[in-house]
């Protein structure tokens, strides 16, 4: 596992040169990631090296489990991502302007001397930011036991109910400017 994402570019022949890997659960327990309970990604890299330019176009697609923001359980969410990285040798300029991006490529630096490229992180921060920021079940296929203890309507969602429960603090108030 030790090889995985890993693109060796010493001795790589100029034209495009594909790679494919597959990351499971094993790859994001390696970034402490214990949030990510089960995966399936699959990840495609063509490589072009032409002259001292190197440039990466990958793409990750697959799913992720992690646990339900609204019931706990486990939600199997998609997961896509394309990555567009130019490589760059040698040290990294201190202007801000030139290290971001250079077209709608990612410029990446690598020290002269490197013979290797791992893409692990960057294909575990692509996947990362590829969730959504909320992370449920569609509505009503959320754990009915847990949804209980949200609504008085297990199955529910809770914007529905809190306009209904007699036990909603804010109930009081609706009202009040009713002149």
């Amino acid at each position: 596992m030790k090889d995985d994402f890993i693109i060796p570019l010493n001795g790589l022949k100029p034209g495009k040169t594909a790679f494919e890997w597959r990351a499971g659960a094993g790859f994001f327990k390696r970034f402490d990631n214990k949030e990510i309970r089960a995966a399936d990604i699959t990840v495609a890299a063509v490589v072009e090296k032409s002259g001292t330019y190197l440039g990466i176009d990958a793409g990750l697609k697959g799913t992720v489990t992690i646990p339900c923001d609204r019931c706990g359980d486990d939600v199997e969410l998609p997961v896509r991502a394309d990555i567009e990285l130019s490589v760059k040798f040698g040290p990294e300029p201190v202007m801000e302007e030139e290290t971001v991006v250079s077209g709608e490529r990612e410029v990446v630096y690598l020290p002269e001397e490197g013979a290797d490229m791992d893409l692990s992180q960057t294909v575990y921060d692509f996947t990362c930011l590829s969730l959504p920021m909320q992370r449920t079940h569609r509505e009503g296929e959320c754990n009915p036991a847990a949804m209980k203890y949200i609504t008085d309507n297990p199955g529910g969602s809770p914007e529905e109910e809190g306009e209904k429960s007699e036990n909603n603090p804010f109930a009081v108030l609706k009202g009040l400017f009713d002149n």
